[in-house]
């Protein structure tokens, strides 16, 4: 061997093994990836939201007068009868008190009523002096008429003065007892509080009762006072007609309907409840969210369809948490929503046909947060990878992740 091929052979072979080295490093190595089999199986779509229950109809029992009310005893979560329970009394208010000018005012209507009361009686015993005197003449006029002393006509006046003197009598003892009346009314003007209670006795209360069964829901004036007329003092309804209102975005309350089942959940209990939209509100409402964004809200009103000995704890005003279901199927091709992506406007995964990674065009039917819904591209038992990334192109060889 000469020289020169023994120094050639003496290269070549750590440029062999940095060769090899090199085409190792650099050789494309299979990508690990989460990967999930296209199965079939049920699948629900549905809007979920956090709502609260209230019973259909609370009844607010209100004061049907101004006065006193005494210290509402009844408690709330009492049972009450319709038209039997009382659940409040009312009481007249306390007069007020009287300034200087008002007293002294009210004490000179007294006077004069005290003395207008006298003359009256003076005006009484006055015409009682003209009856007597009339019925003594009327009577002696009629004895000499009947022995035609005198004549017809002076019978007849002596009979008209004596209808008129009684009548002036029966105006005299009127206007006495008007008079009386009048003292009194004076009196009591200048009556304080203390005075009134001393005058008062028993208590002439105004009973307000129960307008329907149910159970007392809120007292809302529970001390004693003064109340106004048409002030509301407590709430009763029947926990057992019990509905649920959900306010939902706009743009997703257009897609719920009547008759849609709904279910429960959230709510305390250890099983979901079911229940039915009853309405969707006609109006909606501007509220902020909690990151203090303005939204259009409209109102869901779900009824309870499960029997009510399941929700006996539910009260009026409880947070509950409920899914109106859009759509439900119970066997249809799906897999994870993770597994899409957009490829030239249109929905793709990549399937793995011989550990090698093969983009697929698909199309998607219903979605949820966790799955969607295949109708063409996949059939079941294909490998799908789950969280496709920007390493991902065909041909790419593929592992499972341990």
């Amino acid at each position: 061997m000469s020289p020169h091929a023994g120094t050639r052979l003496f290269w070549a072979i750590p440029m062999l093994l940095l060769a090899a080295g090199l085409a190792f490093a650099f050789w494309p190595r299979a990508v690990q990836v989460d990967l999930a089999t296209v199965e079939y199986g049920p699948m629900v779509t549905t809007l979920s939201e956090t709502g609260r229950t209230r019973i259909h109809d609370v009844f607010v029992v209100s004061a049907p007068v101004l006065g006193r009310i005494n210290r509402i005893e009844i408690e709330e979560g009492a049972m009450v009868a319709g038209g039997v329970t009382v659940v409040a009394e009312i009481e007249p208010i306390d007069p007020a008190f009287l300034d200087i000018r008002t007293e002294a005012e009210a004490r000179a209507a007294a006077d004069a009523a005290r003395s207008a009361l006298a003359l009256a009686r003076s005006e009484e015993e006055q015409a009682k002096a003209e009856l007597d005197f009339a019925t003594s003449d009327v009577v002696r006029i009629r004895e000499l008429a009947a022995r035609g002393i005198v004549s017809v006509r002076a019978d007849e006046l002596a009979e008209r003065a004596f209808r008129t003197a009684q009548a002036a009598l029966t105006t005299a003892r009127a206007a006495v007892e008007m008079r009386q009346d009048q003292l009194r009314a004076a009196e009591a003007r200048l009556l304080g509080p203390s005075e009134a209670k001393a005058t008062l006795g028993s208590c002439p209360c105004v009973p307000i009762r129960a307008p329907v069964d149910g159970t007392v829901l809120r007292v809302l004036h529970e001390s004693a006072g003064v109340v106004a007329a048409g002030e509301p003092l407590l709430e009763i309804g029947d926990p057992r007609d019990l509905e649920i209102v959900i306010d939902f975005v706009s743009s997703e309350a257009v897609r719920i309907e009547p008759g849609q089942r709904v279910i429960i959940e959230g709510w305390g209990g250890p099983e979901a409840l079911s229940g039915e939209v009853q309405r969707v509100e006609p109006f909606g409402f501007t509220k902020v969210s909690a990151l203090g964004i303005e939204e259009q809200r409209v109102g869901v009103v779900i009824d309870i369809t499960s029997p009510a000995e399941t929700w006996t704890r539910l009260g009026h005003g409880f947070e509950v948490e409920a899914r109106v279901v859009l759509w439900e199927a119970s066997e249809v091709l799906k897999v994870p929503v993770t597994a899409l992506f957009r490829e030239e406007g249109a929905w793709a995964v990549f399937t793995i046909v011989e550990g090698r990674a093969q983009a697929v065009e698909v199309t998607v039917g219903e979605r949820t947060d966790t799955e969607a819904q295949i109708i063409l591209g996949l059939a079941r038992g294909d490998v799908v990878v789950r969280f496709p990334d920007d390493r991902i192109e065909d041909g790419l060889r593929l592992t499972p992740l341990l």
